[in-house]
């Protein structure tokens, strides 16, 4: 199984992450779960209880935050988090159709769409955020999609990230990770969990940095909580 592809694993939804939290607990005749692989429309195949990895809760607070204008989310199909705190300011992308049609909330616009290849203009957005999204982007795709970001963000434009901290995997067995999550927002309390392949090196917030300030932003802020962080980034105006 490739791991990290774009698209291989859908944030998990409700059943799958009753199932594979009944795997990871050791429940009476949970023996399989069957995530998403390779493309959409294609058959999902079990993934054996043996090659999963159940991380501790994440505990990840999402204050709200200005942004003026619109906001491209990348990846805001799922449970939609930034849709449902941002609303008819959002403009939500995902490679996957169905994850967008499942969002909650309200968000301004719902495009199927790739962000290593934008078909946005230059300098059209104000604000950017990526919600526990680069964890299911190939490592190898992370620089090509902070390219696309740094182009449709207009100078003095920000990038917002949250995500997991993918420590070094020490059992080659356990090749999929999973996250209980436990989002905590102004007004509501979501409680979702996400599935993805484990990369087979350490992945956690300096990589990010590395590549953010490579394309030309700059850092802001970051936070490094327990198993995820969170990256404030800039576009420096001319």
């Amino acid at each position: 199984m490739a791991e990290g592809e774009y698209g291989h694993m859908r944030k998990t939804k409700a059943a799958a992450i009753i199932l594979l939290a009944g795997l990871t607990a050791g429940w009476p005749g949970a023996s399989a779960i069957s995530l998403q692989e390779k493309k959409p429309e294609e058959k999902h195949k079990p993934i054996s209880a043996e090659r999963i990895y159940r991380f501790p809760p994440l505990n990840v607070v999402v204050e709200d935050f200005p942004a003026p204008g619109l906001i491209l989310d990348i990846g805001g199909g799922g449970e939609g988090v930034i849709g449902q705190l941002k609303h008819q300011q959002v403009v939500a992308i995902d490679l996957l159709k169905r994850e967008l049609e499942d969002a909650p909330g309200k968000p301004l616009l719902k495009i199927v769409m790739d962000a290593r290849d934008l078909k946005f203009l230059d300098d059209d957005f104000s604000t950017a955020t990526v919600f526990f999204t680069f964890m299911y982007i190939a490592a190898a795709d992370h620089e090509q999609v902070f390219k696309e970001l740094f182009r449709v963000l207009a100078p003095g434009g920000r990038l917002l990230i949250w995500d997991v901290i993918f420590p070094r995997r020490v059992d080659e067995k356990k090749d999929v990770a999973f996250f209980p999550l436990k989002i905590k927002l102004p007004n509501k309390e979501i409680n979702t969990g996400y599935g993805v392949g484990w990369p087979e090196n350490e992945q956690g917030m300096d990589h990010y940095i590395a590549l953010a300030k490579k394309v030309g932003f700059e850092v802001i802020t970051q936070k490094e909580h327990e198993g995820w962080f969170f990256l404030e980034l800039m576009k420096l105006k001319d």
